[in-house]
């Protein structure tokens, strides 16, 4: 017969046990929650993302913090986040360079799609199509007229190979039916200048940044990438509005948890995240920043990855595009 007490004590570790089982955090929940950031800290992102981390915080009830790995193109966060223990702890805040871009157009990564779990969506940023006011160019079928009676390839900026800024040039050079040539930077403020000064003929930067020189009259904002007319920029045209739906492109930030990691800790986040997201002054603040809050779950961020490789692997897969 087992003594009292030992019978005691046996429920209650079964009891522990059961309770792990099926929250698979809850007997770590003095531990904190760990977003791996795949960019350096104190950037726009950055402190969105801070907020997001406190408002969970406060939803679960107990730590989140952010974590910045930077490096490689996102590479760096990305792999530490998916060689991570699969415990509910770590999550990755992906992007569409770091995750989708990434593993479409580099070999021999240390990570790939099955690496991560979709968790839960954030936000997204829309592109535009920039020309310096100089031109004299109002539409995409000026830009067209232009690169076809001057017979020379439009230049345009990128952030580099296999950017969504590079990838976007090639979808536009499709679409248009004229040459093109990337030039690339290190950083949008160094693209911009150089738009500014007309040594390139078009720019994709978001309206944010582009907005205080479109009003200044130094360039022209042709389009926007939505489908529709983004309420903070209502007098920007959409792509969809002048003829070109196949234009329709953004970036995007979400949640993505190492693969293995338990169901009930996916669900606890996501519902935790999409709490956050919800937050009025948050979304205020991202749309104040040029960005379109996006508030889902693990199947609007699967379908946010799914569209990515019929969109983006469309692109790289026609232009034979592998980058090492």
């Amino acid at each position: 017969m087992v003594p009292i007490f030992r019978r005691t004590v046996l429920a209650a570790a079964g009891m522990a046990a059961l309770m792990f089982s099926a929250t698979g955090v809850s007997a770590q929940s003095g531990d904190p929650i760990h977003l791996v950031v795949p960019y350096g800290g104190g950037g726009l992102i950055d402190g969105l993302v801070r907020q997001i981390a406190d408002s969970m915080s406060a939803e679960l009830g107990q730590p989140v913090v952010v974590d910045n790995k930077p490096g490689a193109n996102g590479i760096v966060g990305a792999s530490y986040a998916a060689a991570a223990k699969p415990d509910g702890l770590t999550y990755l805040v992906g992007a569409t360079g770091p995750v989708s871009l990434n593993v479409m157009l580099r070999e021999n990564l240390p990570f790939s799609m099955d690496s991560f779990e979709p968790v839960g969506t954030m936000m997204n940023g829309p592109l535009t199509i920039t020309v310096p006011a100089a031109l004299e160019i109002d539409t995409i079928d000026e830009l067209k007229e232009y690169a076809v009676d001057t017979g020379k390839p439009l230049r345009y900026a990128t952030l580099g190979p296999g950017s969504v800024t590079h990838l976007f040039g090639m979808v536009l050079q499709d679409q248009l039916g004229v040459p093109m040539v990337d030039v690339a930077y290190r950083n949008n403020p160094a693209a911009i200048v150089d738009l500014l000064g007309g040594q390139n003929d078009l720019n994709f930067s978001t309206p944010i940044s582009l907005i205080k020189q479109e009003e200044a009259g130094e360039v022209k904002i042709l389009a926007v990438s939505t489908p529709e007319r983004m309420a903070q920029f209502p007098d920007l045209p959409t792509t969809t509005e002048l003829g070109y739906p196949s234009l329709v492109s953004s970036f995007w930030f979400g949640l993505l948890a190492p693969a293995g990691t338990p169901q009930a800790d996916i669900d606890r986040v996501s519902a935790a995240l999409q709490k956050a997201m919800g937050d009025q002054g948050l979304q205020e603040k991202m749309v104040n920043a040029g960005m379109t809050p996006e508030v889902g779950g693990a199947d609007a961020m699967k379908a946010q990855l799914d569209s990515d490789v019929a969109f983006w692997g469309t692109v790289i897969d026609k232009n034979n595009i592998k980058l090492k």
